[in-house]
């Protein structure tokens, strides 16, 4: 299974939505990395990303976006084949 990074801040109800999801989908680790507690971690995520808002969702090299993007792509059946590739 790829690697999951997701920028994401304390409290964050669509980060808790995305965690819960890949957890369903058999993802056991997702390295999070707050960027409220290191600022300097939202200019590197805007820089990636083009978006301000969090969470922003990595599978491997592969970014997915926000939660809304990543309930698209299981609802696509798109997203196991992506953790799995």
């Amino acid at each position: 299974m790829k690697k999951v990074v997701m920028y994401s801040t304390g409290y964050c109800p669509y980060c808790s939505r995305a965690e819960m999801l890949l957890k369903q989908r058999g993802v056991s680790e997702i390295e999070k990395i707050r960027i409220d507690q290191e600022p300097e971690q939202r200019a590197i995520m805007m820089e990636r990303t083009g978006r301000r808002t969090v969470p922003q969702i990595f599978i491997g090299d592969t970014h997915v976006g926000g939660f809304d993007d990543l309930a698209a792509l299981d609802r696509a059946d798109k997203l196991l084949p992506l953790l799995n590739d």
